[in-house]
């Protein structure tokens, strides 16, 4: 294995809320005391867990605590976690657009960052001037920043804004041309923060088969997105971050797994099986669970094998009708909808009162992944109730397993069918004399 060109230990920052100093003149002089004498902030203990949620008892949050891994050149690494979990902070330490608290982190190899729309842009300067300005700051030389000059502005798109400010790009071009001096300016290490989402659609294909390309050639990626398509496509690992720190270190599929298995939805059961609490309403879920052909739940199948959905629900009073419907995502991505619903009346057939339960078989076509299912329960001329995306479950091909193995290689793309292969043996034509 190559050797790490980016090793973080027992990284720490952290903030203090509100106005500067700490709010009295006797710990404003004690903090002054401490660091005169080389000796850590006393406050440092003092801080909490960054749960944004939360109203905190401290005036100091730890936005990252005691983070600790290490990147080896080529590798593509994810950063996942919710909004406030530390993914901006860690990249700007990496960055040293911020000093660390405590700990260090160690990077071998020119580094180009992208954390915010048009950071490292100067606004009075043209586009060209920052394209300039840009490989300087990385240690470039003039003439290999004009060699690249004419791919940077073919791959942004802006060659008619060129000589113009950036101050008057708005916030897709200049993310364009952002990514595209980011990317052809060739840095050891290249950080990447959610500003992809700024741009649209096509762009979007393009930066993502730019860092693949990127990829390839050894460099390294530190990737931060809520695009868990992307995530899955372009990483071979995750760092899964929690309130400032570290969850999880690891094959990107586990890390994904494990940040849909976080949310609150969770908390009421496995991943595999939910139970609701009764409700005083004309219908509603009373449970909702995935188990394979022997009735056994399971968070992990292998190829191969037939998945269940089983939906179980409950009916108070005489209804018109209910609708069910379910939807089923492969890493972020939605891969269908289905409604279970009659012909004649577009609803249930079963409209009584009592306990119900519904038994759906997964597609053969899946191939490999993380998957997560919503499910919408709705009273026929009822506003529609909100859906539950809450069981997710792994389909694994590695395994070795002669009976589930699947031995075709794995290619880009959201199905690999389990299909009948039927020969039929014709007979040998003689030739003719």
């Amino acid at each position: 294995m190559s050797k790490p060109v980016l090793n973080v230990e027992n990284l720490s920052k952290q903030y203090r809320l509100g106005g500067y100093g700490s709010g009295t003149l006797t710990d404003d002089l004690k903090k002054w005391w401490y660091k005169l004498q080389g000796k850590e902030d006393p406050f440092l203990i003092i801080g909490e867990a960054n749960d944004r949620s939360k109203v905190g008892d401290s005036q100091y949050v730890w936005a990252l605590r005691d983070i600790d891994f290490e990147v080896h050149q080529g590798e593509v690494v994810g950063l996942i976690g919710k909004n406030g979990a530390g993914k901006s902070t860690l990249l700007k330490v990496l960055s040293k657009v911020t000093g660390p608290t405590k700990g260090k982190a160690y990077i071998k190899g020119r580094v180009g960052s992208m954390l915010e729309v048009g950071t490292g842009f100067h606004p009075e300067l043209t586009g060209r001037e920052n394209i300039f300005l840009n490989g300087t700051i990385l240690g470039m030389r003039k003439r290999e920043v004009a060699k690249k000059l004419d791919a940077i502005v073919d791959f942004a798109g802006v060659a008619r804004y060129l000589e113009t400010p950036v101050k008057r790009y708005s916030s897709g071009m200049t993310v364009r041309l952002a990514f595209a001096v980011a990317a052809h300016l060739e840095p050891e290490i290249l950080l990447v923060d959610e500003v992809l989402a700024v741009g649209d659609a096509e762009f979007q294909d393009k930066c993502l088969g730019k860092m693949g390309e990127v990829s390839a050639e050894g460099r390294t990626i530190l990737f931060v997105s809520h695009n868990l398509g992307s995530m899955r496509r372009l990483c071979n690992r995750g760092v899964l971050l929690q309130d400032g720190q570290m969850s999880y270190v690891g094959k990107i599929e586990t890390a994904l797994e494990k940040y849909l298995g976080s949310g609150e939805a969770q908390t009421s059961g496995p991943k595999n099986r939910v139970t609701f609490e009764p409700k005083d309403a004309l219908a509603y879920l009373t449970e909702i669970f995935i188990e394979n052909e022997d009735k056994e739940g399971k968070n992990t199948f292998l190829y191969g094998e037939k998945i269940f959905l089983g939906i179980n629900y409950k009916i108070n009073d005489e209804t018109r009708g209910i609708n069910m419907r379910m939807s089923l995502a492969r890493n972020g991505e939605l891969l269908f909808l289905s409604q279970d619903c009659d012909d004649d009346f577009g609803m249930l057939g079963k409209k009584h009162p009592g306990d119900y339960r519904i038994k759906l078989k997964l597609p053969d076509y899946l191939k490999a992944g993380l998957y997560t299912i919503s499910v919408w329960l709705m009273e026929v001329g009822k506003p529609k109730e909100e859906k539950i995306d809450i069981l997710s479950f792994v389909l694994d091909d590695t395994n070795t397993d002669t009976f589930y193995r699947s031995f075709a290689k794995d290619m880009p793309g959201v199905l690999k069918p389990k299909l009948n292969w039927e020969y039929i043996d014709f007979p040998v034509p003689v030739e003719t004399q």
